[in-house]
């Protein structure tokens, strides 16, 4: 195959590539295709699937096609839809100051020293991923630390969930009034008001071409895991304008995967003049469970208080409805109960106003999601609302010893992510990482969601990767992507991995079905401890935007 992808916005054509023209046979492998679920070969023509079939049907199309390219055996799929994404942050964490993996407070600190002594150029030092719940110190690093281990240079830590963050006298000093500032208390990490502020200071410090270097490193990571779209959750509390607008037209420019920009923001205009297609995402209704800022209804396990709300159900409503009004999409950050309550009554209340059939139509969107009750499932379920999570939470805050617990009990904890009564519910689901919160790593999503740490939550592999695939197009209104079928968008990626397999969630049924009487495509064995699918290949639109180099 030929490389050259351009990866772009459906919505702004002035910024679409020409489809590519080259017509492609793929045979001789599987294709993951509703169309045919034993099917052996596709056709790809002008950035768009022809056809899927068997291997004897694609003798008729192998003299009139520009390229045939034998499959060996490998697995062709529809490219994965990650759902929310931090993409320059992903990329910082990509080639910056990575603690996802420090397993103690001093381990981290020797990180920070050896970061700043290999970056003496930088105006600021930006590092993310501590997460002092997993070390043996249990407490986040101490600002005098932070100065010792910087040489004194501003340094901005932000914790594993971007809702709270350390930083260096240096930093702080950057900003002023920030000691009288909501969420600033002396020996604490900042939250909330003065969170935002350091951030942004922090941020405003990169340079243009640092920015470009991270949006870029971020992108060509995600297609080499076979990822051919994200939704770009930015806003004014998250990045900035010039940051939304730079990624746009970066993926616009070069090969990649396709992105869509969703701007948190109630200033529908400016989503509008960005290039948005929704003023959604992290539009913030509370924080998040490791900061203690999400919202509830009932105090915190381990802190006397129920968290933060920013914005109430009389809020909700009036951005839901404006939205609906203007044709753009609305969606809302919600993770607390209280949160996701608040979200529910006001898209209710919303209802009211714009008529019921308008607030579905417009498939207004959640993020995270996680403390629902059987009321706002019931809730989502009315009102059209897809949730957009991320499976990886439960897989690395889940269990009756994790983060979650220690934060709401074991009880509470264990009513987190109930994919399984979304999905009866009638609930779409849309998958992502919200990276790099946790790792871009789509296979690894499935596999957290058809194995969630609670079984009754637990779905099928089938419809975890429908979520992440089908799913991510569901979310931004289009039905007619992210499937392999006759007039579908060639985006696919192909894949080394071991036999296929039909997996259930539950003991109670057969968890492995290779009957061929069954007429379900197969997917890769995903039970934990077995080898993840490689990435070989991801096609957006038609053209190449990764090749794996052959070992």
């Amino acid at each position: 195959m030929t490389s050259g992808a351009t990866p772009h916005n459906d919505h702004d054509p002035a910024t679409a590539p020409a489809p590519a023209t080259r017509t492609v046979l793929l045979r001789g492998g599987d294709v993951h295709s509703p169309a045919d679920p034993f099917a052996t070969a596709m056709v790809v023509e002008r950035g768009h699937i022809a056809w899927v079939g068997s291997e004897g049907a694609a003798d008729a199309f192998a003299q009139g096609v520009d390229e045939v390219v034998d499959l060996d055996g490998a697995l062709v799929t529809p490219a994965f839809t990650d759902a929310h994404v931090h993409t320059t942050s992903a990329g910082l964490a990509l080639t910056g100051l990575d603690l996802t993996r420090a397993a103690s407070l001093a381990e981290a600190l020797d990180l920070v020293r050896a970061h700043a002594e290999r970056r003496p150029a930088d105006r600021v030092l930006l590092g993310h991923g501590w997460d002092a719940a997993r070390w043996p110190e249990r407490r986040a690093p101490h600002r005098e630390e932070l100065d010792r281990a910087a040489g004194g240079r501003p340094l901005y830590l932000s914790r594993i969930d971007v809702h709270s963050a350390v930083v260096t006298t240096a930093l702080l000093d950057r900003v002023a009034g920030i000691r009288g500032t909501a969420g600033f208390a002396e020996g604490e990490p900042l939250t909330r008001d003065a969170h935002h502020a350091v951030r942004a200071a922090a941020f405003a410090a990169i340079t243009p071409a640092q920015r470009e270097e991270a949006q870029r490193t971020a992108l060509l990571h995600a297609a080499s895991l076979g990822i051919g779209s994200v939704h770009e959750c930015g806003g004014p509390e998250i990045s900035s304008p010039e940051d939304f607008a730079g990624l746009l037209a970066l993926a616009a420019a070069e090969p990649g995967p396709r992105v869509f920009g969703y701007w948190a923001d109630r200033d529908l205009e400016l989503a509008r003049e960005l290039g948005a297609v929704g003023a959604a995402g992290d539009l913030f209704v509370d924080g998040a469970l490791g900061s203690h800022t999400a919202c509830l209804h009932a105090p915190y396990a381990d802190a006397a208080h129920t968290g933060t709300g920013y914005l109430d159900a009389a809020a909700v409503a009036e951005h839901v409805a404006a939205c609906t009004e203007a044709g753009l999409q609305a969606g809302f950050h919600a993770i607390g109960d209280a949160a996701i309550g608040a979200v529910a009554d006001g898209v209710r209340a919303a209802a009211d106003k714009v008529g019921l059939a308008r607030i579905r139509a417009a498939r207004h969107r959640v993020e995270h999601a996680e403390m629902m009750t059987p009321e706002t499932i019931a809730a989502f379920a009315e009102l059209g609302l897809t949730a957009s999570v991320q499976p990886a939470f439960d897989a690395n805050w889940g269990g009756e010893d994790g983060m979650y617990a220690d934060r709401l009990g074991a009880g509470r904890a264990r009513t987190l992510n109930p994919f399984a009564a979304l999905l009866k519910a009638g609930v779409p689901l849309a998958f992502g990482s919200d990276a790099p919160v946790t790792d871009l790593d789509p296979w690894g999503t499935v596999r957290a969601a058809a194995f969630h740490r609670t079984p009754e939550h637990r779905i099928s592999v089938r419809a975890a990767f429908t979520a992440h695939t089908r799913g991510g197009w569901r979310a931004l209104g289009r039905d007619d992507a992210g499937v392999l079928v006759p007039g579908a968008p060639a985006d696919y990626a192909v894949w080394r991995t071991s036999e296929l397999v039909v997996q259930a969630p539950d003991d109670r049924v057969a968890r492995w079905s290779t009957d061929p009487r069954s007429g379900t495509p197969g997917l890769p064995d995903l039970t934990p401890g077995e080898d993840l699918p490689v990435c070989l290949a991801t096609v957006v639109g038609g053209r190449e935007v990764f090749v794996r180099d052959r070992d």
